[in-house]
């Protein structure tokens, strides 16, 4: 317990750390934004194409395209993020020239969220009542003119709680790349903290985990709350 406070005092009292620590939460940030904002582009297309695809959608697909689809998108959720993680990393060499850092970290956070958030939004559509997609389709709007003035705008507040749960997904999982090479607070936990022994580190890397994913909640819930219309 003596070892720990010591720890835990060299941390306030050092500006390398808050130097470490400044730095890795904006690596963290940066780097979990990012990911989620082209993993929520990806998933919400993903999501538009297997709901408006599907025999009794607004833009019908073939049914061995929608199976394929379905099983990709339930193959890549079924593998855990780590394992995920290797076999993407070759993808990251190939884009950014290495392995190793934030920047590596997002083409495989991208890929392992993406079939996630088509699940998220994928809910999300279906809840649009049924009544306004049929009547714009009485009133001739386009498969694509119903996806984008009807079933996106109705689910507007579940997917901004979607995108929220996204990003807080993507948080965690970020955090666990810096056992592979990745980059911010993840980093800092394990090289800096479990490796050496030094547990200060870990709580103080962990509770400002904890407090960037209580801001992206509550920031979230509050714009999912404003979007509602029913609440208004």
């Amino acid at each position: 317990m003596d070892k720990f406070l010591t720890q835990l005092g060299e941390i306030f009292q050092s500006s390398k750390y808050l130097e470490l620590f400044l730095g890795d939460i904006w690596e963290t940030t940066y780097s979990t934004v990012i990911a989620t904002a082209v993993a929520f582009l990806l998933g919400t297309a993903l999501a538009v194409l297997l709901v408006t695809g599907e025999k009794d959608g607004v833009r019908p697909l073939p049914a061995w395209f929608m199976r394929l689809l379905n099983i990709a998108i339930n193959l890549l959720r079924s593998v855990p993020f780590l394992i995920l993680m290797l076999f993407v990393l070759p993808l990251s060499k190939l884009l950014l020239g290495t392995t190793i850092g934030t920047a590596a970290s997002i083409p495989p956070l991208i890929i392992a969220a993406a079939p996630f958030v088509a699940r998220l939004v994928e809910t999300s559509l279906r809840e649009v009542d049924r009544g306004a997609i049929e009547a714009a389709q009485a009133m001739g709007c386009t498969p694509g003119q119903i996806v984008w003035k009807v079933m996106l705008p109705e689910s507007r507040p579940a997917l901004i709680s979607s995108f929220t749960t996204a990003l807080i997904t993507i948080l965690g999982y970020g955090a666990m790349a810096g056992a592979i090479g990745g980059g911010g607070l993840g980093k800092t936990a394990i090289n800096y903290g479990y490796n050496k022994y030094n547990y200060a580190v870990m709580l103080v890397a962990t509770v400002l985990i904890v407090i960037l994913v209580q801001i992206a909640q509550s920031v979230g819930g509050i714009a999912a709350q404003k979007s509602d219309k029913r609440l208004r």
